[in-house]
């Protein structure tokens, strides 16, 4: 499979060694083993699907996972003797199993995800990967994402690698050499799409609010979603954005060719974009294929409080699912419906609060369930988590308006709230904060 490539370090003959069968491969997960498997887009389904065949012969695998694109059959209830999840954000694909009570969410920052490996707080006996063709040297790329799996990789006894023809050459620390790799199998087949959603009238009215708050020079965090993709399409007239940033959507692409990203302006890492992963249509992936502007770095770098405060006019553009009066959101959970995780929120709304003229954002629709019910609540529903605490956050954002908080009382917070919910609601949330001693 591997293109016609000169072996500059001798290399080549030790790689065909390792080349095997997916079956070959996977045989060496063994019972009560923990697994780490590749994040978001790089998660190797090939290898995946194998394992799972294997599932009658396999006892309490325990698995150790950020959000996956593709399927999570392993999660099934049919396997819950064979494979335990524990992931660190719930993706669509096991939040049945999550809720179920069959797979197990971990809160914790994205940043310090990194961390729980190196330290040997969490053991890793097998790393699945799913990375690119070597180049000359030897080296394969982690591809579309680089996160935790450094760490991970290097605890790991056993690493078995999928070589995917199709998956982008990044750059940055973004490198694993053959050496570092016992089982390999090679693959052809396309990366994983998200396409981006069509923002509705609602999201693009928040993503016009959103973007009058960002300054020209301003460095830009956002998460995914159909509103950080409405803020981006509202910033084609700002002049030397830069991006440091978790993750990478295909609006970027739109904004770097239209000369708004320049990333000169920036005090971290200035003249690239830097991200720990991408999701997108295979467009964001081909821009990101051997691209040095794209400067692809571990989580625990990306996502560290202080790195991110060093950029002048940082500012992070996060969503939510709820908040209440006095500012408290929630971001991983519905009730008591585990929806999500932490991510790099509090993370990013840290690092901007501190950053000089840096702004912390939280976007959010003021109605959910078509309407029937506010986001902006006195008190948060019961069972709801908070990912990002008060006195984090500086503005919210609905489609009807900008909440200013920061330095702000309680009682003054709660009325900035109320005005930007829906107007449907603002009388009973009145009424219900009538009850507080401090309004």
């Amino acid at each position: 499979m591997l293109p016609e490539i000169k072996d500059r370090q001798g290399w080549l003959e030790d790689y065909r060694k390792k080349v095997t069968s997916v079956e070959e491969a996977v045989s060496h997960i063994k019972s009560y083993d923990s697994i780490y498997v590749h994040s978001n887009a790089a998660a190797p389904q090939f290898l995946l699907d194998a394992m799972v065949k294997r599932a009658q012969e396999l006892k309490t695998v325990k698995i150790y996972q950020l959000m996956t694109l593709g399927k999570a059959d392993y999660a099934l209830k049919e396997y819950k003797e064979s494979f335990q999840v524990n992931s660190f954000f719930i993706g669509a694909n096991i939040r049945e199993a999550v809720n179920a009570g069959r797979a197990n969410y971990i809160p914790v920052f994205l940043s310090e995800i990194p961390n729980l490996f190196s330290s040997g707080e969490l053991g890793v006996d097998v790393c699945l990967l799913q990375v690119s063709p070597p180049d000359a040297h030897g080296f394969c790329s982690y591809g579309v994402s680089v996160d935790c799996t450094i760490a991970a990789r290097k605890k790991a006894r056993i690493v078995i690698a999928e070589v995917n023809k199709q998956m982008p050459r990044t750059l940055g620390r973004a490198f694993v050499h053959v050496s570092r790799l016992d089982h390999i199998v090679e693959t052809d087949h396309p990366i994983p799409e998200l396409v981006p959603a069509r923002p509705t009238d609602i999201e693009k009215a928040i993503g016009a609010n959103v973007a009058s708050l960002v300054e020209d020079g301003a460095t830009l965090q956002l998460g995914i979603g159909a509103i950080p993709n409405a803020v981006l399409n509202n910033l084609l007239d700002k002049r030397n954005l830069g991006v440091h940033s978790e993750m990478l959507s295909d609006g970027i692409v739109d904004l770097i060719e239209a000369g708004v990203i320049t990333n000169d302006a920036k005090t971290v890492l200035p003249g690239k974009v830097v991200v720990t992963f991408v999701m997108g249509t295979k467009r964001l992936y081909d821009f990101v294929d051997n691209n040095p502007l794209v400067e692809f770095q571990t989580s625990d770098y990306v996502n560290d409080p202080f790195v991110i405060s060093q950029n002048y006019k940082m500012t992070a553009i996060n969503s939510a699912l709820q908040v209440d009066v006095t500012g408290q959101v929630a971001a991983d959970t519905i009730g008591n419906l585990l929806y999500s995780g932490f991510g790099g929120q509090v993370d990013f709304i840290r690092g901007s609060a501190h950053a000089k003229q840096g702004k912390a954002i939280i976007a959010l629709p003021s109605t959910a369930k078509a309407g029937k019910v506010s986001r902006i609540s006195a008190m948060l529903s019961p069972g709801a988590g908070v990912v990002t605490s008060r006195a984090d956050v500086h503005y919210v954002v609905t489609e009807f308006g900008i909440a200013q908080l920061f330095g702000k009382t309680l009682k003054e917070r709660a009325r900035a709230l109320i005005s930007i919910a829906h107007p449907d609601f603002k009388a009973e949330i009145e009424k219900q904060c009538a009850s507080y001693s401090w309004y």
